[in-house]
């Protein structure tokens, strides 16, 4: 049934064409290392898009974003208390739809403190709905000596599944390997794109390298990646791989063997729906990525 419906809703946003939707192809996925758990390639961030009062119009609005991203073969969806309503937003979403058993719920801990780092973890949970986090993350890095073993215990708890480190500045791709070196993370969320490339100079090698999933933020760099391509085609060799801009920036990323996913944030359907097709069919390879990033960096 989510196979047909998801069908419909790309038919209703003139998007039936989209490859994989006519085609019944399902979203890759890349293996957690710690793990071995199969994650597909596109998640959904809600900084900012979740952040919307709870009222029925704009929940239905958000569950449909979800069940697109959950028809199209996604489960990632990744928040933080820092965004303000989002966490009781997805809770809302999962409790009126039924959906929390299709989604992988990746949160953050923000704040100072172990006795309010411990209450804020268990606060997200509470306001999504869930008696589970399947990805506890240090947000930007803030107090993680102190967090750290709060993270590392409730996972043998059972109340945590996956423990990770966050940040998106290039600027801190060097603290985070050290991180990366002394903590060992499950998981490491950092920002990469066609316009921020600096994580393939050593930081993606070293995930490689320690077995780290990867999940990727800012692939749109807040726009500006969009901004940079208004009003011209795609190019011609592009075609064989995608049949957006969105897919073209998103598929450069999780074609790089290193990530493990990423997580376009947006507010509307038809995006989401988009965004999703760029985890079906084939990827860029080496040479393609090479000219991709050439490509981007002529403009």
């Amino acid at each position: 049934m989510r196979r047909r419906e998801f069908i419909k809703t790309a038919g209703w946003l003139g998007l039936a064409a989209q490859r994989g939707v006519i085609a019944g192809e399902t979203m890759q996925t890349r293996f957690v290392p710690s793990s071995r758990e199969a994650l597909p390639v596109i998640g959904l961030g809600t900084y900012s898009v979740f952040d919307v009062a709870s009222t029925p119009e704009a929940i239905a609005r958000c569950r449909d974003i979800v069940t697109a991203l959950l028809d199209a073969g996604g489960s990632v969806i990744d928040t933080s208390p820092m965004y303000n309503r989002s966490e009781r937003v997805i809770g809302d979403v999962l409790d009126t739809g039924g959906l929390r058993a299709s989604c992988f719920v990746a949160t953050k801990v923000w704040t100072d403190g172990r006795e309010a780092g411990e209450r804020q973890m268990r606060r997200s949970a509470t306001l999504m709905n869930t008696d589970r986090i399947d990805l506890m993350q240090v947000h930007n890095r803030r107090d993680l000596d102190t967090h750290w073993p709060t993270i590392l215990a409730l996972q043998e708890s059972g109340f945590i599944r996956y423990n990770g480190v966050t940040d998106y500045r290039e600027s801190a791709h060097r603290p985070m390997q050290a991180i990366m070196r002394r903590y060992r993370p499950q998981f490491v969320q950092i920002n990469y794109s066609l316009g921020e490339r600096g994580a393939e100079e050593e930081l993606l090698p070293l995930a490689q390298d320690l077995g780290i999933a990867v999940i990727v933020n800012r692939p749109f760099m807040a726009g500006r990646l969009f901004r940079a391509v208004r009003d011209r085609p795609l190019p011609g060799w592009a075609t064989d791989y995608v049949e957006s801009w969105g897919q073209f920036f998103l598929k450069f990323i999780v074609s790089h063997p290193a990530v493990t996913c990423v997580i376009p944030a947006t507010s509307k359907l038809r995006h989401m729906v988009d965004n999703a097709a760029a985890g079906l069919g084939p990827m860029p390879n080496a040479a393609t990525r090479r000219r991709m990033a050439e490509f981007i960096d002529a403009l």
